[in-house]
């Protein structure tokens, strides 16, 4: 598992932006929180979301995130096996800070001819 990076500096929790972010660290834990949001989630639920991460991929970040007590992990002992993901009452205080990344995304981040862009959806198409 990684290090979160204020822990790696010596000066936990330094800068309250930076412990948050230190939770989030990683390409797709924001991204993971983000589909549970909507519910508990069985695994291969999270991966048909997140066609482009990896099997091994995934099971690192959501073992960060369940370390970090973020996500439940709930294993079922039926065959096959089965394990539900869901957000901790911890992880969803996290929620008001997911939706605002996704506000902000959707309002200044596009795709134009394939390529992503950043700013106003006017200068996007201006820029191209």
């Amino acid at each position: 598992m990684s290090l979160p990076r204020a822990k790696l500096t010596k000066n936990f929790p330094g800068c309250p932006v930076e412990a948050t972010l230190s939770f989030l660290d990683g390409k797709w834990k924001g991204v993971i929180l983000f589909h549970l949001m909507a519910g508990t989630l069985r695994f291969n639920e999270l991966r048909r979301r997140l066609p482009a991460v990896t099997q091994r991929m995934l099971t690192k970040q959501l073992r960060e995130l369940e370390t970090c007590g973020l996500v439940s992990r709930t294993v079922f002992a039926v065959v096959p096996p089965r394990v539900d993901y869901a957000l901790t009452p911890l992880g969803a205080t996290l929620e008001p800070v997911i939706r605002a990344l996704a506000e902000w995304g959707e309002d200044n981040v596009f795709c134009h001819s394939g390529k992503m862009v950043v700013g106003s959806a006017a200068a996007a198409v201006e820029m191209v």
